[in-house]
């Protein structure tokens, strides 16, 4: 997993609203066309150079000869497996390359990790593999009539900046804020030490995971509440800022029951 990361922070910017299922608010933060654009000018890149790479295998291993004398050979049925060794794992690579590594690297691809975003459904959720794929259909739509122009004509006007297939698939291109890869370590921690129920143990783990995502007044509001519940004592009163830190110190020590 990736780490955790602040939202980069732009005025204006637009924002998926979410409410977890323990009733905590937290957003992230919409890609907008310049991270997109960045991300497919990237994931372009190297789709075409796994391509020349595949064209400088075939020719340097398997036929060992120079390519204009591959096309010229008398043999039809030679000629066409010749093309077709050349020219059919490229446009694998091409046509199929998004929705794999997509589905592999949940809603990511190498470029869009590079430019830190990723695809989101609406409600804040890895994308399924039936969205990915619906998503990827809808590219020749948006890859119309050259350069993309109906899916930046999209981004452009759409509400979360989204192309066709993003809106056929209710997916959401937004700014990587994943859980920390620490993460999954410290739920085998508390599951195994913690005298918290797992309700509880699941609802710290969202809420610090989304602490940076909240406002002050949340992040007050919802460490009180959550302190609370499991019968902790408060900190003592003190301003809003130092009485936040000792909020988050007194959540991150249940990280580490004794």
């Amino acid at each position: 997993m990736d780490t955790l990361k602040p939202a980069p922070s732009h005025e204006n910017s637009d924002f998926l609203d979410i409410q977890s299922a323990e009733s905590l608010d937290y957003r992230l933060e919409i890609a907008g066309m310049g991270a997109r654009a960045h991300a497919f000018i990237i994931d372009w890149h190297i789709r075409i150079l796994l391509a020349i790479t595949w064209f400088a295998l075939v020719n340097l291993i398997f036929f060992k000869l120079n390519l204009n004398e591959i096309f010229k050979e008398p043999n039809a049925s030679i000629a066409s497996f010749a093309t077709l060794v050349l020219l059919l794992p490229p446009t694998i690579i091409y046509f199929l390359y998004h929705p794999v590594i997509e589905m592999i690297m949940a809603g990511r691809t190498p470029g869009k990790r590079m430019t830190g975003v990723r695809l989101v459904d609406l409600q804040g959720h890895s994308p399924s593999v039936g969205a990915l794929l619906l998503r990827n259909v809808f590219r020749l739509i948006d890859g119309l009539p050259g350069i993309y122009c109906i899916g930046l004509i999209s981004v452009a006007v759409t509400r979360h900046h989204v192309r066709i297939g993003d809106l056929a698939a209710g997916l959401v291109l937004v700014y990587d804020n994943s859980v920390a890869s620490k993460t999954m370590q410290q739920m085998s921690s508390l599951a195994l030490n913690s005298p918290l129920s797992l309700d509880d143990q699941s609802l710290l783990l969202d809420m610090l995971a989304r602490w940076r995502d909240l406002s002050r007044e949340k992040r007050i509001d919802y460490a009180e509440r959550f302190l609370t519940r499991i019968g902790q004592p408060l900190p003592a009163p003190a301003k809003p800022a130092n009485y936040e830190k000792a909020l988050k110190h007194q959540l991150d020590s249940l990280l580490t029951p004794s």
